[in-house]
């Protein structure tokens, strides 16, 4: 059978709902999933989704599907992403799908998934596409069973039992209508936060703000609500719960980057000498500051999925990426990325002081520019990169990092450039100690880019 090729991303997939991604083909890769999942011998599937208009038909397609091939499936409604991600360690089968749209347009959906405790991407995802063409399917005689459970009440068990905070903190919340809301809700009454609501309420069409909070706009609403009520700081999540936002009385707005020191600084206090993964977007000024706290800075190439490769794979006790995707691994959690824990855990920290503020505000920082971006043809993105990889010379660098596109390492900043591996872009973001410094890394790496392809244009 035929299904649009382009919703297989690197890290999931995702398409627009009746045209690349319809309810045939989310059936088609639960059949593809569900084989996969026999051939490796898992026989439980959880299946969750979050708030969007198309989750519920969608996902019961995909049952369907997994169903089909004789696989059982738990499903565990509408949900969080990372509840999903608990929900497969709760049942121990380490296997399941997420039906989301992420932070996508509410004209979007997709899936997220999981197979035997890895996650899906690259080449496993590539791999669906080719054997639903092939039609590679098994067909049970007898279809697996659908059991609907409540996972939710587990998940707020565990993290009221983890975390504790040392004093009561007010803090404003935005759910941005993503399907946070009503778990976030009782996650904080549980934990003993207080909490002013920015919309809580679950709706598909996101009539406020788009749930990202890794775009200043959609903050607004959040940092207004700090500045001029009597909470201590404000808290954001993504449409499917799996990042966090962090803003600050002043109006700052706390980068995970950031948001990454404070962790790692407490629980280097209790795994020292530990590994600390960081992808290659983040501040430079994170390496010292792990090096101080008595941990091993361990850059990353970009992406979710291939962060929490490298965790299972040095089974360091942190990991983060500037996307706001942040892992504990310390034994308190079990390794995936949940915005919910982590702003729990944000809490627990910051309910130590009596600033949260202040606290978050004096972290260390840098001058350095948003994501950028310069839009290119289909492919041609990866080309350039490979071009100015093989071009890259750098006398006045102290490094030329190249696990993910190109970072330079200067002596007051750096530059990267990488290849998006989820739409025709290339990814540029340059930092430096001063304006000054940013200003000058600005003209050396926007030369050496000119001097590879005459023809772009520079976003800076």
């Amino acid at each position: 059978m035929q299904v649009d090729r382009s919703i297989f991303k690197a890290y999931d997939i995702r398409g627009i709902v009746g045209k690349t991604l319809t309810e045939e083909a989310a059936r088609a890769v639960g059949r593809a999933l569900g084989t996969l999942a026999v051939r490796e011998g898992v026989r439980e599937m959880c299946v969750g989704r979050d708030g969007r208009l198309s989750g519920p038909a969608l996902a019961a397609a995909l049952i369907e599907g997994i169903a089909g091939t004789g696989v059982n499936v738990r499903s565990i409604g509408m949900t969080p992403t990372p509840v999903l991600y608990f929900a497969t360690t709760y049942f121990q089968n380490g296997s399941g799908v997420a039906v989301t749209g992420s932070h996508n347009p509410p004209e979007y959906n997709g899936l997220k998934m999981m197979l035997a405790g890895r996650t899906l991407f690259g080449e496993g995802i590539a791999r669906l596409a080719d054997m639903i063409e092939a039609e590679d399917f098994i067909v049970a005689e007898r279809p697996g069973t659908v059991e609907e459970v409540d996972v939710i009440g587990p998940y707020l068990e565990k993290i009221a039992s983890d975390v504790h905070l040392a004093r009561r903190v007010k803090v404003a919340v935005d759910c941005g209508n993503g399907v946070t809301g009503p778990t976030v809700r009782r996650m904080f009454e549980a934990i003993g936060a207080e909490v002013r609501e920015l919309y809580f309420d679950v709706d598909g069409h996101f009539p406020n703000h788009h749930p990202d909070p890794s775009k200043p706009a959609n903050l607004a609403d959040l940092i207004e609500a700090v500045k001029t009520s009597d909470v201590e700081l404000g808290l954001a999540f993504d449409g499917d719960g799996d990042r966090l936002g962090v803003v600050t009385k002043s109006g700052s707005i706390i980068y995970p980057d950031r948001q990454m020191m404070l962790f790692a600084a407490d629980i280097l206090a209790r795994h020292p000498g530990a590994q600390i993964i960081y992808d290659v977007k983040c501040t430079r000024a994170l390496v010292p500051w792990i090096r101080e706290h008595g941990g091993v800075p361990t850059i990353s190439a970009t992406g979710h999925s291939l962060v929490k490769a490298r965790l299972r794979e040095t089974g360091a006790p942190f990991a983060g990426e500037m996307s706001g995707h942040l892992f504990f691994n310390d034994g308190r959690w079990p390794g995936f990325d949940d915005g919910a824990y982590a702003a729990a855990r944000l809490l627990e920290i910051v309910s130590r002081t009596d600033n949260p503020s202040a606290l978050l505000d004096s972290l260390p920082t840098a001058v350095n520019t948003p994501e950028l971006q310069i839009p290119m043809a289909e492919g041609e993105n990866k080309r350039f990169i490979e071009k100015i990889r093989a071009a890259a010379k750098f006398d006045d660098a102290e490094d030329v990092i190249l696990i993910d596109g190109l970072r330079v390492e200067f002596k007051d900043g750096f530059a990267l450039a990488r290849s998006s591996n989820t739409t025709p872009v290339v990814v540029l973001r340059l930092e430096g100690d001063t304006p000054q410094a940013l200003e000058r890394i600005k003209k050396r790496f926007g030369a050496f880019l000119k001097s590879v392809d005459p023809s772009i244009k520079l976003p800076f």
